[in-house]
């Protein structure tokens, strides 16, 4: 079958390529699944960059998100039959004809969901449902501030917010060019901008995929009882050092980390209810996901595209016709 590999770190796309591998079989608790569409995440840039954490070894296989049918499964495993169409959350090789998933992270798609729309729903849906419900503890009515507000994330953040009972939404992106692509937001501003923290003013909640380079902003703007939940690490490098103690009791602050990958591996649970409820509401039309799709052989640009902050909204890879 045809699969992304990655043979080595690069900051480019020159040692990523599709070549033929061997097909995967079930294990137990595991389904095959036939893939239709892959998502596309900047975790797969971390991953390519060698990152720590984001890959073990090489040659690395990329790709955490599928939609397709399931191709066969393995022993143990109640619910899910060949033929059902699912969407799932991958350990990784997602973008590839075949792709394994554990059972308990594959969840029936209903059919109002195409399967384009679907693909970027295990991660950027989950993650931004799962961010605002779990990590920040949203509530309606409150003021949300988002980094790479342009981004997958971004975007699904500004469809669920209405979809959780709304409130006032505010980004920022890593260039002015990106302002005016953003949507479904009350604000955006590019991260150079004068008197950055004035503009934004005070805010309830802070999601930030930058690791610690925007917490000295983040606490600029942070009211009392603000919760920031720090997920990714897009710029790379070494993270650094949390305020004090005294720090946060003095703002009544609280900082949260937040990794899907890793509350797929302890709460699994958790992870497929975000999915189902996403899906849900994908298919009810209380919230939508426009997606790009481009082909397989094309993913490796579209790599290198979100490496150099080009990309915008969410990409998902057409691995084969459903």
């Amino acid at each position: 079958m045809r699969a992304l590999v990655m043979t080595g770190p690069a900051d480019g796309p020159e040692l990523t390529e599709v070549r033929e591998v061997e097909v995967p079989r079930p294990g137990p608790g595991e389904v095959t699944i036939q893939v239709s569409h892959a998502g596309i995440n900047f975790l797969d840039v971390m991953a390519r960059r060698g990152d720590p954490g984001y890959t073990t070894g090489w040659p690395h296989r990329p790709g955490k998100e599928v939609s397709g049918t399931v191709l066969a499964v393995g022993d143990g495993v109640t619910g899910l039959s060949a033929g059902d169409r699912v969407a799932a959350f991958t350990a990784g090789g997602g973008l590839a004809e075949v792709a394994l998933a554990q059972a308990s992270l594959t969840v029936p798609l209903p059919d109002a969901v195409p399967f384009a729309v679907a693909a970027g729903a295990p991660l950027m849906l989950s993650t931004a449902l799962l961010l605002l419900t779990d990590a920040a503890r949203f509530v309606p009515g409150e003021r949300v501030l988002v980094h790479s507000a342009s981004g997958g994330v971004g975007g699904a953040v500004a469809q669920l917010v209405p979809a959780l009972g709304g409130g006032t939404l505010i980004g920022t992106v890593g260039r002015a060019g990106k302002v005016d692509a953003t949507r479904g937001y009350d604000a955006v501003f590019a991260r150079d901008t004068d008197d950055l923290a004035a503009r934004i003013g005070a805010v309830d909640v802070v999601l930030d995929p930058q690791g610690t380079a925007l917490l000295d902003l983040d606490l600029a703007v942070a009211a009392p009882g603000t919760r920031i939940v720090l997920f990714g690490n897009a710029g790379g490098g070494t993270r650094g050092d949390l305020p004090p103690l005294s720090t946060l009791a003095r703002g009544n602050l609280s900082i949260a980390g937040f990794s899907i990958s890793s509350l797929s591996v302890s709460a699994p649970h958790r992870v497929a209810a975000g999915l189902r409820r996403v899906l849900d509401l994908l298919a009810a039309g209380s919230v939508t996901a426009p997606v790009t799709e481009v082909a397989l052989d094309d993913v490796a640009a579209t790599h290198q595209a979100l490496a150099e902050g080009r990309g915008t909204g969410k990409y998902v890879a057409r691995v084969q016709q459903a």
